[in-house]
């Protein structure tokens, strides 16, 4: 992951021309940065483990086809988060690594390109940041804090949320990465969050990590999440009882 961000993604941050950026969606993009990322991950990772899946977040763009190693004994590769951030040359953004099996992340990394944080977890082994074992503790402020993605809600979704959910917190921006939001969940920064697209890339690490640190993530009716679940909309939260708030508020949203 060191090798990936000091060779493929910090040589160009400030650093794109217009046609190193393109558009994969109407709200997304994709840099030269998070290819040459890829590139590197993904052959290292193969010698690492000979054989196993790799499903990369731009492969599967390229073929939907590779989303089925996510069925088995997989690697999980997000190799720049934060894309449009990075693409508008600001913070954050930061590369995701999780090893799964059975469609559950057994192990997970995140790495914070421009800072060097870098949080490790291994299933039933606790999480930790640089090395040294965390755990997740809430903000302490009153209303607790909240970043709530609205992104990819549709309007519906988006007005209850506004009613009957955003009332009960004070709310601050959604960083537009998970390599940030789930470390802000478990250093006291946010309490809660909402997101709603639950793509494997972007959540199959942070999701234990902040697990294993004593948080919660979960699915709104307190199923876990697993990264061959194609449902959406997940809550997080910086402690157990944040979490059955938040959710006891959520109700029906979808």
């Amino acid at each position: 992951m060191q090798k990936a961000s000091e060779e493929a993604i910090m040589p160009h941050y400030r650093d794109l021309n217009a046609d190193e950026i393109t558009n994969k969606a109407s709200d997304d993009v994709v840099t030269v940065a998070d290819h040459a990322s890829e590139k590197i991950l993904t052959e290292g990772l193969a010698k690492l483990e000979p054989g196993i899946a790799i499903v990369g977040e731009e492969a599967s763009f390229a073929d939907p086809g590779v989303l089925e190693g996510l069925n088995g004994d997989c690697w999980i590769v997000d190799p720049l988060d934060g894309t449009n951030n990075f693409a508008l040359g600001k913070p954050p953004f930061g590369i995701l690594l999780a090893r799964a099996s059975g469609g559950v992340a057994r192990s997970g990394w995140i790495y914070d390109c421009l800072t060097g944080r870098f949080c490790s977890v291994h299933e039933g082994e606790g999480a930790f940041l640089d090395g040294e074992r965390i755990t997740a503790r809430e903000s302490g402020e009153t209303p607790p804090v909240a970043a709530i993605s609205l992104v990819f809600m549709h309007e519906e979704q988006r007005e209850a949320v506004k009613e009957r959910v955003a009332p009960h917190y004070r709310l601050v921006d959604i960083p537009r990465c998970a390599a940030e939001q789930y470390p802000r969940l478990a250093l006291g920064i946010n309490d809660v969050s909402i997101f709603q697209r639950t793509l494997a890339w972007d959540h199959a690490a942070g999701a234990l990590w902040l697990n294993e640190a004593g948080g919660k993530v979960a699915r709104p009716d307190g199923s876990p999440y697993r990264v061959n679940d194609e449902r959406t909309g997940m809550l997080g939260a910086s402690s157990p009882r944040l979490w059955e708030e938040l959710a006891a508020r959520c109700g029906d949203i979808g």
